[in-house]
């Protein structure tokens, strides 16, 4: 019996720094990665494999990560995008009724099924990119039976594209209207009810809280945060976007997987999720699309020590786009991110944001193998390109896939 059912030769691939490496090989056994190191040095047990693939010097990579999507909805805000470029800002749309809960109910109206044809095009797009693993949020419901619909459609569109998808329970995304006035009793409610119900059902992987001014107090993301625990569900937290109100540091007592957006983040909040390994999560489209003069201290996190990722936030209202690739373009050019660090950022820093570090994210052994196989052998070239369709192939747990494969009907 064969060591291995696949070998890669002839590579180039990443270190742990996002640094290339040359003339390397990695060995595949059902679904996992067996060995992989310098060519040079591949045990004999693995060489004469049957296939045995010469990647020529070309560029391999782990599948690209979006960590942070809300890809589930209906409808569109084109409205508020005029809106926008006419000046009136986020917070005065979302004050006006406009903004999430505008979304809410669009969502609310659609079936499952026009759900699920609605999102698809927005994960296959993601898919297309060269993303293997994918995250999606509801919070477009506000209620027990739509949130329970949208995370369902999420479960059903990873089994529709053969993606890995993970599902995050967002009710705390915005007030449900029923609750206008009252936002405590809709956090009780979510709490007590909503919460452990998405448990039962196992709908959800992690839970989320946007914690702001215009949505959710930080004692109220406390009690969130206290609920999730009691279910053991890890937590995650749109932190610092409009206003600095601690929410990091919050989230970095609980362990949360990520603290995403943190435009307004501080030096303690940086420091407290160093401490807690707290991934940054950095979205440039968001920061793109609303306009936005406060950059993500990236300088900050740098010197802390926080592990950064990159994501689409793929939504309606901030960020309508469902190319990653493009996002890893805006990190370098917005930000300052670095090649390698933008690699990683959408990699194995992505995986930790999701807790899958130990998964997917890297080429080392005994991870799953989901590899990317590009048309290029210089890394920088998948941040120089946007909007491009730049060639690869996809292996998802060892199998190399195309669109017919991982489309079902």
């Amino acid at each position: 019996m064969n060591a291995c059912d696949k070998l890669l030769v002839n590579a180039t691939t990443l270190d742990a720094q996002g640094n290339q490496l040359l003339d390397q090989a990695i060995a595949i056994q059902n679904g996992i990665i067996a060995w992989c190191g310098p060519q040079v040095q591949l045990p004999t047990l693995f060489t004469g494999v049957s296939p045995t693939e010469d990647c020529q010097g070309q560029l391999i990579t782990p599948g690209l990560i979006d960590c942070h999507t809300h890809l589930v909805y209906a409808g569109n805000r084109s409205t508020e995008f005029q809106m926008k470029l006419a000046g009136v800002s986020y917070a005065e749309i979302a004050k006006a009724g406009g903004g999430i809960l505008s979304t809410v109910y669009q969502t609310r109206a659609a079936s499952e099924e026009e759900l699920i044809q609605q999102s698809l095009p927005r994960i296959l797009a993601l898919r297309a990119d060269g993303v293997t693993t994918v995250e999606i949020k509801s919070g477009y419901g506000l209620d027990l039976a739509n949130e329970l619909k949208m995370l369902r459609v999420a479960r059903r569109l990873g089994e529709l594209t053969g993606l890995r998808v993970r599902k995050t329970f967002l009710g705390a995304h915005a007030i449900a209207p029923e609750f206008k006035g009252n936002s405590q009793t809709y956090v009780d409610v979510l709490c007590q009810e909503m919460l452990p119900a998405l448990s039962e059902e196992q709908l959800a992987d992690a839970v989320d809280v946007f914690c702001e001014s215009i949505a959710f107090s930080l004692k109220q993301t406390e009690q969130i945060f206290n609920a999730a625990r009691e279910l053991n569900l890890p937590v995650k937290c749109h932190a610092e976007q409009l206003s600095n109100l601690g929410a990091s540091q919050l989230a970095a007592e609980f362990g949360a997987l990520s603290c995403d957006h943190l435009e307004f983040l501080d030096a303690k909040g940086a420091s407290a999720m160093a401490e807690a390994n707290t991934v940054a999560v950095l979205l440039p489209g968001a920061y793109y699309f609303l306009r936005e003069k406060q950059k993500p201290p990236v300088e900050v996190l740098r010197r802390a020590g926080v592990r950064m990722a990159v994501a689409t936030d793929c939504n309606p209202g901030s960020s309508p786009t469902a190319s990653l690739r493009l996002m890893m373009s805006m990190a370098c050019h917005f930000f300052s991110l670095s090649v390698p660090e933008t690699l990683l950022a959408v990699t194995s820093h992505a995986a930790r944001a999701l807790g899958l570090q130990n998964e997917v994210g890297s080429i080392a052994k005994g991870m799953k193998a989901d590899l990317l196989w590009w048309s290029v052998s210089d890394s920088a070239a998948l941040c120089y390109y946007f909007a491009y369709p730049l060639p690869h192939r996809m292996m998802i747990a060892g199998q190399w896939v195309s669109p017919k494969d991982t489309y079902q009907e």
